[in-house]
């Protein structure tokens, strides 16, 4: 196990996130976050870096791009035990991101809705978060190193595990929350799927 030393948080449903900051904050874990989050975690009296100051570019108007960068998806995804990779990270400022929570837009909810335009249920297929959620997932089986949270109801195994391991997560909880985050991401997709083909009749 290793320590949990940095957290990306990046979530639509802001559920029980007070008491997953007060464990972290405990931990001294450093926050990455952007948008609406970054704003409740900022309200909520914690300390955070905004992911456009940590990248070094703003935030695309309307949300449109705010995570997709190498330094994000190198943070999540780089191994610290292979040289090359380690010393690509230390060349270009790239920051091992332990903790990635991230909940995504209610595109299912949205399109769903009666009166809600096209656009707006289009708008609403999340881009950003399925991508650090796969990366993360995947980083938890390739390096061991990362851990995955999805869902509010998964943050008090997450606080418990940090309490009693002071400030780790081991293994078995990654890789379990790994693989939750795998099915999260396929229902997600299926939802846009098969909203898409009614709507069209493709198939």
């Amino acid at each position: 196990m290793e320590l949990i030393k940095r957290a990306l948080i990046s979530v639509y449903d802001k559920t029980g996130l007070e008491k997953l900051l007060k464990v972290l904050s405990k931990f001294n874990v450093e926050i990455i976050s952007s948008g609406g989050t970054f704003k409740k975690i900022k309200e909520l009296g914690y300390e955070a870096l905004e992911v456009s100051e940590y990248t070094g570019y703003p935030e695309m108007p309307g949300g449109l791009v705010k995570t997709l960068h190498p330094k994000i998806h190198g943070g999540i995804l780089g191994d610290l035990l292979n040289q090359a990779q380690r010393e690509y990270m230390e060349k270009f400022g790239i920051k091992p991101i332990d903790l990635i929570v991230v909940n995504l837009y209610p595109f299912e909810n949205i399109a769903s809705k009666e009166g809600v335009s096209f656009k707006e249920i289009i708008e609403n297929i999340d881009i950003g978060g399925p991508a650090m959620i796969r990366a993360a997932a995947k980083a938890s089986f390739l390096n061991e190193r990362v851990t995955v949270v999805v869902d509010p109801s998964q943050y008090d195994l997450i606080i418990k595990e940090l309490e009693q391991n002071n400030g780790e997560i081991s293994l078995i909880t990654k890789r379990k929350l790994a693989i939750e985050a795998f099915i999260k991401t396929w229902k997600y997709d299926e939802a846009i799927k098969e909203y898409l083909i009614k709507r069209f009749g493709v198939e």
